[in-house]
């Protein structure tokens, strides 16, 4: 643990990518194995669950630094960061603890069947022989929100210059399901585990968002284009007659879509798809909140299944009859995806087909009309492209269609998190119902620095009413608030739902009389339903 909190103190030094490679790389050459897969599944987002409930943290670490609560509140809102909060408001630990960073973490899986005595005793000790770097470390993974400022994809360049072996094949064996209490660091990164490998997905190749169209000029044959559906990215993957989804987020979700176990019965042995899995009907494309009923379910009714079909909408073929096929032109695979898919024949299994076009003009005009297809604009591939891991510029671009916007009266403020802890940045805004204003969307990016700073300003000279951290303003500021979709919401006041919403502008042109009014926004909504 010690030599880990002193790896994360490094990282806060320095904004150099090549620096905090080089850290996590020394860091690597001193570990333990046992050490090395713990901070691998750290870093790549497999975090212990949180095994103590953050109030009783809280409470803990104010009796034990002997200030009232309130006092420790306000310093949490200050701080922004309750792991940070907690390690800076205890009095001095001893630094006695010589435990490796896996037992600790193999005493915290532990601690999720104490009672809770038993948990503040293990909790308080452990505060006590850790120094502040320690228990910062020790606090992020108690609260399960371990995030310290170091990529996967960092983490494994590092491992790469650590173990000799190429990035792609690292980043390869660390996707699928493994965890670092039942898999060794020489297993997961030199062994063949046929039973893992069987399984394992591919990393995903990840487009950049497309934001000046010169980026990707050129002869428009040397392009393809295809619309970007709003669902789930996914691979899914026949191997040795069984079925596996994986989400981008390397989430095996096979279970949760019983409805596409048949593809085995018309994929071949050796397939790997990478597509969207999409909630489908009648050859179109349902909205995204009705996928997102089937989300996250262990088990999945025959009755949701009817309400909620799903569909996988294949946008390239990773793998096929058993080779990995990714260095093979984007073309290529693409014709040997539109035979498989044509060669089924099911309506579950779509081939995202090409969009026709001649001219970049042309394009733009259908991405800017892409909701009339269901879609979120529009996705543009080199033709000779191979398929990379992780997000790269040049060759894949997404080209989404214009956002929706609405302009939204500042209603509540809290301040930020992290360098933004002195700041208000995020933000309630409503729209009119009548002589009421009800809250419709919740935003904290979009503004620059200086307007984050005046809107602070704004919001201490002019708070109404406090209710803990959210401070109620005069409704004076009007901001206008761009999202992608609109949907209806039984969970929100306005009966309204906002997907990614954030601050376009802010509209210090408009008194707020001239705001969107609740009329306005579901009129939008009908206008998509």
């Amino acid at each position: 643990m010690r030599d880990f909190s002193h790896f994360v103190q490094l990282l806060d030094t320095t904004n150099s990518t090549n620096k905090k490679v080089l850290y996590l790389r020394g860091y690597f050459d001193r570990a333990t194995d046992e050490d090395k897969i713990t901070a691998i599944a750290l870093l790549s987002g497999r975090r212990p669950k949180r095994s103590v409930p953050t109030a009783m943290l809280r409470k803990w670490a104010a009796e034990e630094s002997e200030i009232p609560d309130w006092l420790f509140e306000d310093s949490y809102h200050v701080v922004g960061d309750l792991a940070e909060t907690i390690a800076l408001l205890l009095p001095p630990g001893k630094d006695t603890s010589d435990q490796k960073l896996f037992d600790w973490l193999i005493q915290l899986k532990e601690l999720s069947t104490a009672d809770d005595d038993q948990k503040r005793a293990f909790v308080t000790s452990a505060w006590k022989k850790l120094d502040k770097g320690g228990r910062f470390v020790f606090n992020k993974l108690i609260t399960g929100g371990f995030r310290i400022g170091i990529s996967q994809k960092l983490m494994v360049r590092a491992l790469s210059a650590h173990t000799g072996i190429e990035e792609n094949e690292l980043a390869h064996r660390l996707m699928g399901k493994w965890s670092p209490f039942d898999t060794g660091f020489k297993e997961l990164i030199y062994a063949e585990d046929e039973a893992a490998k069987r399984s394992r997905p591919y990393p995903f190749y990840l487009a950049y968002p497309l934001e000046d169209e010169k980026e990707a000029s050129g002869p428009t044959q040397d392009w393809s284009a295809e619309f970007k559906w709003d669902g789930i990215r996914s691979q899914v993957i026949v191997r040795a007659s069984e079925l596996y989804i994986w989400s981008r987020g390397e989430e095996l979700v096979t279970q949760s879509y019983p409805d596409l176990a048949f593809f085995t019965d018309i994929l071949p042995d050796g397939t790997a798809i990478d597509g969207e899995l999409v909630a489908w009907e009648d050859s179109r494309p349902l909205p995204f909140n009705r996928l997102q009923k089937r989300l996250n379910r262990k088990t999945t009714s025959a009755a949701l299944i009817r309400k909620v079909p799903v569909a996988i909408v294949a946008y390239d073929l990773l793998e096929w009859n058993g080779k990995d096929i990714r260095g093979r032109p984007f073309q290529e695979r693409r014709t040997l995806l539109k035979n498989l898919c044509e060669k089924s024949g099911h309506p579950q299994l779509i081939f995202s087909k090409e969009i026709e076009w001649e001219k970049w003009r042309e394009l733009d005009d259908i991405r800017r009309n892409a909701r009339n297809y269901n879609s979120e604009g529009i996705m543009l591939k080199k033709r000779d492209s191979v398929y990379k891991s992780g997000r790269r510029r040049g060759e894949w671009w997404k080209w989404k269609t214009d956002p929706m916007l609405a302009d939204g009266v500042l209603l509540y403020a809290m301040r930020g998190k992290g360098r933004r802890t002195n700041l208000f940045t995020d933000y309630t805004f409503a729209a009119w119902d009548g002589d009421l204003l009800v809250p419709f969307a919740k935003a904290y990016s979009g503004l620059t620095d200086d307007e984050f700073r005046s809107v602070t300003s704004f919001v201490r000279r002019n708070t109404i009413e406090r209710h803990g951290p959210v401070h109620v303003v005069k409704p004076q500021l009007v901001f206008e608030i761009a999202f992608e979709d609109i949907a209806p919401s039984s969970r929100h006041k306005s009966g309204l739902a906002l997907r990614f919403p954030r601050m376009k502008r802010w509209r210090k042109d408009k008194p707020p009389e001239e705001a969107t009014t609740l009329n306005e926004l579901q009129a939008l909504l009908k206008s998509r339903q």
